[in-house]
């Protein structure tokens, strides 16, 4: 039995290294009690056994130390996972062009948060910030994020501003890059990267959002232990298994302040001499993020 890592998924068929070898899962294989579509993940460790066309059989999938999580679909029940085993994510997104709104960046931020993985914001495309109101949006976006804790770049993959920036970021780490699709993952990982050569879409000229370029998870082993995965774009994320009483600790600048609230089970909503809400209305939390909250929480309520 072999241990690999699986760096592509497509379909019934997974990529495992070393090799690469194009393996398959054993037929009867099931995770216990699991609701995810996909039983294996790019980032997993599996053991699989080679067969005698050069095929691999993954006869099981090691524990995951994290992993990211997603609705399958809007209603469904079941789950998606994006990538396991993640020492960084990087949000890729753009104020313009397409623009990435702050609630789809606090459900993946919120996410992360609550499977222990640490998380920048990438902000892409500052070549095309012209316009004032953009660049005044732009700052908005870095001044909210920066103000909650996380670490934020301002680069051009185009340009290739700040690209070496990110590089330093992700030096010896494995790094999951997801946004909506347009916001330019793969022409950053080719700034990061040339040798990768993958393709970069346009935008679609009707609705001025991107369209897929990327069509399955993918691992690219870089030099001194660093791996990039880059993922489909994500049109909308929808989260799963968070409860009301534990989602405030997801938000970094909110978990700090939970202790000093009046009721031990504040949900930071309608309850008096709260501490969340005395920050947002002094400005220490920004009323931006809290209302992503309050909209997460709504979501949380109804499900």
């Amino acid at each position: 039995m072999i241990e690999g890592l699986v760096i592509r998924t497509t379909g019934s068929w997974y990529r495992v290294m070393p090799g690469p070898v194009e393996c398959r899962l054993r037929g009867n294989y099931r995770l216990r009690g699991s609701k995810q579509t996909n039983p294996v993940a790019v980032g997993d460790h599996v053991m699989f056994e080679l067969q005698e066309d050069g095929t691999g059989i993954i006869n099981d999938v090691c524990d995951r130390r994290n992993y990211i999580v997603r609705r399958a679909t809007k209603l469904s029940k079941q789950t998606h996972v994006i990538a396991s085993n993640i020492d960084l994510l990087c949000v890729v997104a753009t104020v313009a062009l397409p623009r990435t709104s702050t609630g789809f960046i606090d459900r993946l931020l919120v996410t992360a948060e609550a499977y222990h993985i640490p998380a920048c914001l990438i902000l892409n495309k500052s070549d095309m910030l012209q316009d004032s109101a953009l660049q005044a949006l732009q700052k908005e976006y870095v001044d909210i994020y920066r103000k909650a804790g996380y670490p934020v770049l301002e680069v051009s993959a185009l340009r290739g501003d700040h690209i070496d920036e990110v590089k330093q970021l992700i030096a010896g780490r494995t790094v999951l890059f997801s946004g909506h699709s347009g916001v330019g993952k793969s022409a950053l990982l080719n700034a990061i990267c040339p040798e990768l050569q993958l393709r970069v879409g346009q935008l679609s000229e009707w609705s001025l959002k991107g369209k897929h370029t990327t069509t399955f998870a993918e691992i690219y082993p870089l030099p001194q232990e660093t791996y990039l995965i880059d993922t489909p774009g994500i049109k909308e994320f929808g989260m799963v298994d968070f409860s009301a009483q534990e989602l405030s600790h997801f938000f970094p600048e909110m978990r700090p302040l939970i202790p000093r609230c009046h009721y031990a089970n504040c949900t930071h909503r309608h309850e008096p001499q709260c501490a969340v809400k005395e920050a947002v209305e002094s400005g220490t939390i920004s009323s931006e993020r809290y209302q992503n909250y309050l909209n997460i929480l709504d979501n949380i309520d109804e499900s």
